[in-house]
């Protein structure tokens, strides 16, 4: 024997490419074989391979079939998503676009869901079960239907969950709640439009005035998402807390006002101070600024609760 080893290097034959039939791309892609025609159609898929009669699709098609129900999910329409592909196929990266899609779906709230056992439901309100505020809460998205699972809901907002429930503690019965959900989604959609119109026109218009942008310019845009993501929260809640304040001194001192006029009426009304407190408030500051004196003495209150709460609510996150 020569010196050469006798232990012979075997080269691993190289897998043949998969091929499929259009009915087996249909049974590997999830997509019928009607969608998989009309995406030929459109441009979306490349043409198969033509033997003979029979038409031949590989590996590529898959892969573009599974890109294409991923982009769906995402909320892109065929047209945008043909855009897109033809983008991809010239050279240009999805990583960027897909990267900026991702951001925008992502959470706008660090709030997590929780759970909620039907028995503990029914006890947060009132002990009796009502189907048909149940329905109605899940219509409205405040509860989620788990599958194969009637003992229990998904609570997408425990926070809107807790509001509820407090404003039944308080005596607001449930289809007065809904309404007012119901009324206050709409004002806050309208809210959210105006934002995304606002940032649009002002800040991302430059990024998305031609399609498909650049992987850069997808990047940037989607470091703006992430940085004023919180921006519209953040506004709201000051505008909220400027709005409450405003309205709740006026309509306290409205009530209370009235009440120094006349006596107050059975039932729901105005608050009626007592007597002796009317008459020490005009002798300390005369009968035409009694009004003005309780609003803001009530305004003082309030600011000073609100300090307490968030003295409070420090202390306990420490």
């Amino acid at each position: 024997m020569s010196g050469q080893s006798a232990v012979q290097q075997v080269t691993p034959p190289t897998a043949a490419p998969a091929e499929y039939r259009i009915e087996d791309l249909a049974h590997a892609s999830g997509a019928t074989v009607r969608t998989i025609r009309a995406y030929q159609d459109r441009g979306l898929l490349p043409r198969p391979e033509r033997r003979g009669r029979s038409n031949v699709y590989g590996d590529t098609h898959l892969a573009r079939l599974h890109q294409i129900a991923d982009l769906l999910d995402r909320g892109y329409t065929l047209a945008s998503i043909k855009e897109l592909l033809e983008a991809w196929d010239a050279g240009r990266g999805l990583g960027g676009v897909l990267g900026l899609v991702a951001e925008v779906n992502g959470p706008w709230t660090d709030e997590e869901a929780a759970r909620i056992s039907r028995a503990d439901l029914d006890e947060t309100f009132g002990g009796i079960p009502d189907d048909g505020a149940v329905a109605e809460a899940v219509e409205l998205g405040i509860l989620e239907r788990i599958p194969d699972n009637d003992h229990e809901f998904l609570v997408p907002s425990p926070q809107e969950l807790a509001v509820a429930a407090e404003l039944y503690a308080a005596g607001v019965p449930l289809d007065a709640i809904s309404g007012h959900l119901r009324e206050l989604r709409g004002q806050v959609e309208h809210i959210a439009a105006r934002f995304l119109d606002f940032t649009t026109e002002h800040v991302f218009a430059r990024y998305l005035g031609h399609r498909p942008p650049t992987d850069t310019e997808a990047a940037e845009a989607a470091d703006l998402v992430r940085r004023l993501r919180p921006l519209a929260q953040q506004t709201v809640d000051a505008e909220l807390a400027r709005a409450m304040r405003l309205f709740a001194t006026r309509h306290l001192q409205q009530h209370l006002g009235a009440s120094t006029e006349t006596p107050a009426a059975p039932g729901p009304g105005p608050v009626a101070l007592p007597s002796d407190t009317v008459r020490a408030v005009q002798d300390l500051v005369g009968p035409d600024n009694v009004a003005a004196f309780i609003a803001a003495a009530t305004e003082r209150e309030l600011q000073a609760r609100t300090l307490d709460a968030l003295a409070r609510s420090t202390r306990g996150s420490e």
